[in-house]
Formats: C-alpha cells, sequence, structure tokens
C-alpha cells in the first residue's frame, strides 16, 4: 500500500508540474499532512484505548499497561477497578478468561504489552455477558499474524515487604499450519503479615484486642490451550488450567483486655490446601461470509480447599471466669460444576448484528465442617458447631441481543437475559431451604456522536449478585472465645439496577455519571453484631455447674459476631471526570481521573440468622441500623516520563487517594499510595524496579457507631509498602498470533470459588 501511494504521489507531482508548465499556473505545493491516530474512543458501547499508538506501550507488561489505561485503576498490584468502584472482568478477543483470579493477573504481568493492538473498556457489560452487580469487562484485544513459529517469556521478580517473596514464571506459544497452542506456569512463595487492633463495646464496658497474623503462601499454577483449525470455517479447541495453593503454619495470635485489664490470649494455628482443576471443550463454525458463527462449550471445574486449624485460649489473670480452652476444626471445601453453552452471533447485508444464546450451570458444593471442643482433659465432638452442609444450585440462562446502527449519529443496542435459578441448600440431620427464582434482566445502550469532538452515550442494565460458595459455608474462625467470624447459608442474592450516562470531548477527556439501586444489599464486608447469651455456667472441664440446691448456675457473656448477612437497600450516584493526554511530542503521558460518589445505605439486622441457641440457653442481640448519607471521593494520577530519545528507560510516579467513606459496617478511613517504577529496556530484555505505596498509607481502618452508643473500630495494617525487582526476557518470533482464546461454559461460577 505505501509503495502504490508512493508511486501515486510522484505521477500526479509530475502531473501537476506538466500543467503548470502548460498553464502558467502558480500551484502551492503542500509539503506535508500529519494525521495523529487516536489513541482513545467511544465506540458503541466500550471505550477503546489503541494501544499500539499509545507512547507507554513499548517494553512493559499487560497489568501495567492495564493500571495506564483510562478508567482503570490498581492500588494493591492484585486487582483491577474500572472507574475506581466496579470490579473488572477479563476478556480476552472477547472470550472470558478460564483462570482464577490470582493466576490471572500473573498471566496479565508476564504478556508483553508489545502483543496487544487494543483495550476495551464496558463499563456496564451488556446481556451477551456473564457478570453480576456492577462488574465492568476489560476486553484485551490481542494483534494478529499467521505467522509460523514460536515465542515465549521468561521472568523473576523479588518482592521485598515484611519478608522477601520471589516468584517466576514461564509461557510459551506455538503455530504451525492449522495447530497453535500455548502454555504457562508460575509458581512463587509469599507471607502475609497483617497487625490488628480491635476495640468495640459501650458508655459501660469495652473491649481491646491487639495481635498479627502471619500466612505463609506456596503456589503452583498453569495451563495450556490447544486449538485446531480443521477447514477455514471451523474450529476445535481445548483448554486446561490448574491452581495449587498451600499455606501451612498460619499463626492468628491476639492479645484481649476486658475494661483495661488482661484477661486472655488467644492463638490459632492454620494449615490449608487449595487444588483448582479446570477443563473446557470448544467448537466454532463460521456460517457465511459476513462474519456470523455458532459457539458451543462444554466445561468442568473442580475446586477443593481443605483447611484444619487448632485454636487455643489462655487465661491472664486469676478470674475464674477465665479458664484454658480450645478446639479443633475442620473446614474443608469441594465444588463441583459441569456447564455448557451455545451462542449463535448473527450479522446482516444492512449492517445490525444478533446475538442470542443459551447457557446451563450445574453446582453442587460439599462442605463438611467439623470441630471438636476440650472437656474433662479431651477433645470431643460439638455437635452445636459440626455443621455437614450441602448445596446444590441449577442456573439456565437464555439470552438475546440485537444492534445496529440507526443513523450516521445515533446507534443503539438492545437486549436480555432471562435466567431460571433453583438451589436447595441442607445442613444435614439440621435444617434446610430451598430457593427458587426467576430474573428478567433488561439491557438497553444508545450511542449519540454529535460530531467528531462530541460523544454523549445512555446505559441501563439490570443484573443480580450470587453469594460466592464460600460465603454459603457456616463456619467459623475464632479471635477470642466470644469474638469470631461466620459465613450464612441463609443470604439470598440481591438486585441491580445500573444507569450511566457518559460524554466524551475530543478523545481525550471524558465524564461518567451513574446510579445504581440495589435492593436486598448485603454488605461489602461482614457486619459486627453485639450481644449478651445466657446460659448454664460450665466449669474447666465443661460440665454444668449447680448452686447448693441444685440448681443450674446462670452466666451471661457478651460477644461480638461478625456476620455475612443481608440488611436492606442501597443506592449510590458516581461521577468521574477524567483525562487521557500526551505532552511535549509524547515525553509525558498522563492519565487522571477524580471520582465523586454519594451514598445512602438502609436497613436493619435484627437477629443473627446463623444462630441457634441450645436447651436452657438465651440471646439478646442488639439491633445493627444501617442509616448512613455519605460523600466521598477519591483520585487516580498516573504520570509515564520518556527519560531517553532511545525510548529505553521510562520513569512512572503514580499517585492514589481515597477519602474517608461511610458504609455499612463503619467508616473506612483516608487511604492513599504513592508508587514510583523505574523501566529499562535492553534489547529483549525489562528490568523494572518498582516501590508501591512509598509511605505504608493504604491500609484499612474502619471506625463503626451504632446510635445507641455502641462502637466497633478495626485497624488491618497489612504493611502495604512493597520494594520489587523483576527481569523478563522475551524470545522467538514476538509477532506469532496467539492461540485463538476461548469462553468457557462455567466462567461465572469460577468468580464465585
Amino acid at each position: 500500500m505505501k509503495t502504490q501511494i508512493l508511486i501515486a504521489a510522484l505521477f500526479f507531482s509530475g502531473f501537476i508540474t506538466a500543467q503548470q508548465k502548460k498553464d502558467s499556473l502558480k500551484i502551492h505545493a503542500i509539503d506535508a499532512v500529519n494525521i495523529k491516530k487516536q489513541v482513545f474512543k467511544k465506540q458503541g458501547d466500550r471505550l477503546v484505548y489503541d494501544v499500539a499508538s499509545s507512547p507507554i506501550a513499548k517494553g512493559t507488561n499487560t497489568f501495567n499497561l492495564l493500571k495506564q489505561t483510562p478508567m482503570i485503576s490498581s492500588i494493591d498490584g492484585k486487582t483491577l477497578k474500572i472507574l475506581g468502584k466496579s470490579d473488572a472482568i477479563i476478556y480476552i478477543n472477547n472470550k472470558k478468561t478460564n483462570m482464577d483470579a490470582e493466576a490471572l493477573i500473573e498471566m496479565l504481568k508476564a504478556t508483553p504489552s508489545e502483543d496487544i493492538q487494543k483495550i476495551e473498556v464496558i463499563t456496564v457489560p451488556g446481556s451477551e455477558f456473564q457478570v453480576e452487580s456492577t462488574e465492568g469487562v476489560i476486553n484485551i484485544v490481542m494483534k494478529k499474524s499467521k505467522n509460523n513459529g514460536y515465542n515465549g517469556t521468561l521472568k523473576m521478580q523479588n518482592e521485598q515487604g515484611y519478608y522477601n517473596n520471589p516468584n517466576a514464571g514461564a509461557s510459551f506459544n506455538f503455530r504451525q499450519g492449522k495447530w497453535s497452542g500455548n502454555s504457562n506456569f508460575r509458581t512463587g512463595s509469599w507471607t502475609e503479615r497483617q497487625k490488628y487492633s480491635l476495640s468495640n463495646g459501650d458508655s459501660t464496658f469495652r473491649n481491646e484486642s491487639y495481635g498479627f497474623n502471619n500466612d505463609p503462601n506456596n503456589n503452583y499454577s498453569g495451563g495450556f490451550n490447544v486449538d485446531y483449525e480443521i477447514n477455514k470455517k471451523q474450529s476445535l479447541g481445548f483448554s486446561y488450567n490448574m491452581r495449587y495453593n498451600k499455606s501451612f503454619n498460619s499463626i492468628l495470635d491476639i492479645t484481649n483486655w476486658q475494661d483495661g485489664v488482661l484477661t486472655n490470649r488467644t492463638v490459632n494455628h492454620e494449615d490449608a490446601q487449595t487444588r483448582n482443576h479446570s477443563f473446557n471443550l470448544n467448537y466454532e463454525i463460521k456460517t457465511d461470509s459476513l462474519g456470523s458463527k455458532l459457539t458451543s462449550n462444554i466445561s468442568y471445574l473442580w475446586f477443593n480447599r481443605d483447611k484444619v486449624s487448632f485454636n487455643e485460649s489462655f487465661p491472664l489473670n486469676s478470674n475464674p471466669n477465665n479458664k484454658y480452652s480450645a478446639l479443633h476444626q475442620s473446614v474443608p471445601q469441594i465444588i463441583n460444576n459441569y456447564a455448557a453453552n451455545i451462542d449463535y452471533l448473527k450479522k446482516t447485508a444492512k449492517g445490525a448484528t444478533w446475538l442470542m444464546g443459551i447457557s446451563y450451570n450445574h453446582t453442587n458444593t460439599d462442605n463438611d465442617t467439623k470441630q471438636d471442643k476440650l472437656q474433662n482433659g479431651e477433645f470431643v465432638p460439638d455437635s452445636k458447631q459440626t455443621n455437614h452442609f450441602i448445596y446444590k444450585e441449577n442456573i439456565l440462562g437464555i439470552y438475546l441481543n440485537y444492534e445496529r446502527k440507526l443513523t450516521e449519529k445515533i446507534s443503539g443496542k438492545i437486549g436480555a437475559r432471562y435466567e431460571m435459578t433453583r438451589s436447595t441448600g441442607d445442613i444435614v440431620d439440621k435444617t434446610g431451604f430451598e430457593r427458587n427464582y426467576n430474573n428478567l434482566l433488561p439491557y438497553l445502550n444508545l450511542n449519540y456522536a454529535i460530531n467528531s469532538d462530541h460523544n454523549l452515550s445512555y446505559t441501563f442494565s439490570s443484573r443480580i449478585r450470587r453469594p460466592r460458595f464460600w460465603e454459603l459455608n457456616p463456619s467459623r474462625t475464632y479471635f477470642t472465645p466470644t469474638n469470631y467470624t461466620q459465613n450464612n447459608p441463609f443470604i439470598v442474592a440481591s438486585k441491580f439496577y445500573n444507569q450511566e450516562l457518559n460524554y466524551m470531548y475530543k478523545n481525550a477527556y471524558y465524564a461518567n455519571l451513574s446510579f445504581t439501586m440495589v435492593e436486598d444489599a448485603s454488605a461489602s464486608d461482614m457486619l459486627p453484631l453485639q450481644g449478651k447469651s445466657t446460659g448454664p455456667k460450665l466449669d474447666e472441664n465443661g460440665n454444668i455447674m449447680y448452686d447448693a440446691d441444685g440448681n443450674m448456675i446462670m452466666e451471661t457473656t457478651k460477644f461480638l459476631r461478625y456476620i455475612r448477612t443481608n440488611y436492606g437497600k442501597n443506592r449510590e450516584l458516581n461521577l468521574t471526570l477524567g483525562m487521557n493526554k500526551s505532552w511535549f511530542k509524547d515525553i509525558w503521558t498522563t492519565n487522571y481521573s477524580v471520582n465523586l460518589k454519594y451514598s445512602i445505605y438502609k436497613g436493619a439486622v435484627l437477629e443473627d440468622p446463623t444462630s441457634r441457641p441450645g436447651p436452657f440457653e438465651t440471646e439478646e442481640l442488639e439491633p445493627y441500623i444501617i442509616d448512613v448519607k455519605n460523600y466521598s471521593m477519591s483520585l487516580t494520577l498516573n504520570n509515564v516520563v520518556r527519560l531517553s530519545s532511545k525510548k529505553d528507560w521510562y520513569l512512572g510516579v503514580n499517585y492514589f487517594f481515597a477519602s474517608r467513606e461511610a458504609m455499612e459496617g463503619g467508616v473506612v478511613g483516608v487511604r492513599q499510595s504513592l508508587d514510583i517504577n523505574l523501566k529499562k529496556i535492553i534489547g529483549d530484555w525489562t528490568i523494572v524496579a518498582e516501590v508501591n505505596d512509598l509511605f505504608n498509607q493504604g491500609f484499612y481502618r474502619v471506625e463503626g457507631i451504632q446510635p445507641n452508643g455502641r462502637y466497633n473500630n478495626i485497624t488491618n495494617f497489612n504493611y502495604p509498602r512493597l520494594i520489587s525487582i523483576g527481569v523478563t526476557y522475551n524470545f522467538g518470533n514476538q509477532k506469532l498470533k496467539k492461540a485463538r482464546e476461548m469462553k468457557s461454559a462455567n466462567d461465572a461460577v469460577k468468580s464465585r470459588t
């Protein structure tokens, strides 16, 4: 094409010169025409970041590239957020990634940015996407080339936090004729260190707890994907992914005071192993030359987490109510999921697109929790806290979308997703429930391209949020004998209604206004429930005590339980203003955004849905009232500066700030993080030195005060400052086309494990 343009230019310049001589006309030559490609633009229901045209896309990895993408942010190096609020679901070439969250982040960090063509940000996804609540979609579009050959990446990184945490990974891709494939393997070890400060009470009493948690982890993960092109219209693919995590000798050590008096010390030792295996078989056939196609998937997921713990409480004063206690606990979780789906994409000659599909998911979870308590010097089963919970869920989904361009300036997309859910939960020999519900989830997007500088769009979507499977498992984790966390098998799905108005100016500046309504809302974290229970007094061996007349001696104890449950409704209004722009001939690239939020949380928890008092026991729970109206803001400033004309030295300076924010469980304190990185590119090698959260300000503090004066305060300091050095080596043909990414039928279930 360049040769043809050059020949045409020479021809017409000669023709003009001849005409100039012949007709004695004065013609002014045009020296040059500079056309700059749009890096960031609005297209239909998504915002497109053209990475190939961006100056920051050289010599980095995909995860860092996503952090620099407009509307996307990350403050912990482990998760990605859209507009500072919505969790991000990753798709690659319009196919949802088939791996768990931690393995996915490692894969993104190992993928060279040079492989990426563009990044699409969909803040409110259509009916065809398997997402929940307010989740958004990031679709990564890879560069395409049909060259045969192979390539790969080797990466080593050493991270220094409270402990030293090394990790390494490798990936390999190949293409030969009709066969293509890729594989990856990652391994690493890290130890999480957290320091806790807990306090609760009212004007009449106060409890205080201080301690730490050390959680060592060893992780191995990997997988492969093989694709065979049967002919030009048909393809068959198979993928497998696995992850194994071992966390042995995790220690939670808490010392407790009551009304300023040292009472006891609780130590919890925990060993846990997690295994995750997933398989997917994919078939795709193109049905015409316009791009219509039929896609089908069959998937299987097996998830197994084994956790055993030994909890001891040691008395630290002579109070007779303080006595040594201990318990053993086993909390296994097994998930089996079988899934299938069929999608048909139909494109018409008039430019319209139809998408219709059907999906089915069957999930069976088995959680056989066992607990033994110390009694008469021996451990005996505690029937009250032994729960064999079996949960079965069947979801049938049908969805339909229609998209077309109505005029030269107006385009639209309308769709709906209908889901039928049938589920049963059974706590063997105790209680059970059955939940059957249907949901019609409509979707609408209208886009108005006012002119080349202005674009306006409106989107409406309805979604639900089903409880994660581990949230349903009714197991406890103890801080003290009367202070623990517990999941809730009776929690129900929440309903979300999302609206969004987006305006873009000159493909560089944007404003996003969104409004979300939630019914049957559940807190983003557990709610602190306080109260007192009265029952028979037990001696140090766990036997009931009697007075001289043969009457039971009763005693009253105060408790604090962190319970996950539904509470009511919330409303959230967000305004995000952002800018993505390069300065001084692309030497300095900026990605700035500010988010302003107004939230209303309203509801109450009047009883503990997980509590089952025994014989002769009574319980009084202080009502937990949620009536919050709150303004908050967050700020993200990302800067990349090219330090050399050879484009081999780069400096990154990023800053995040979040103001105090009132939520269901209390007021979250100010958080901020200053990150600095220096990158050097040497041929196929990239060396990066980073400091994340330089001033250790990215930890959580929560203050919760109820109308009756009861309070609950938590500080969780997780040593957020991290210093790391990473070395990446890319080998082989870097323009090799990736194997066809395949959508797995059980993607929606993976996120709930």
